[in-house]
């Protein structure tokens, strides 16, 4: 069950290749991963940080202090915009 704390887990822009560790390890279902993007469900995360250790490339982090300001999904297309500029 969801726990009401606020969401701790990060994915690093520009970092993920959408290999889907991190889907397969959480326990609530709360990663989204699509072809060239990934999210985590707010309203279904815990905060378990399986995700965080099961990442090959370290692109998902936990942050003490929460991720609100932080940008909650990544897209290839998004990513790739950002570095063009």
């Amino acid at each position: 069950m969801p726990s009401n704390s606020p969401l701790m887990i990060h994915i690093v822009p520009g970092k993920c290749d959408f290999c889907g560790c991190c889907v397969g390890v959480c326990p609530e279902d709360a990663i989204e991963l699509m072809e060239s993007s990934i999210s985590i469900i707010e309203e279904r995360c815990t905060n378990c940080r399986k995700c965080v250790w099961a990442c090959p490339w370290e692109v998902i982090e936990f942050h003490r202090e929460g991720v609100a300001d932080l940008p909650k999904s990544v897209s290839a297309i998004n990513s790739v915009q950002g570095t063009t500029k």
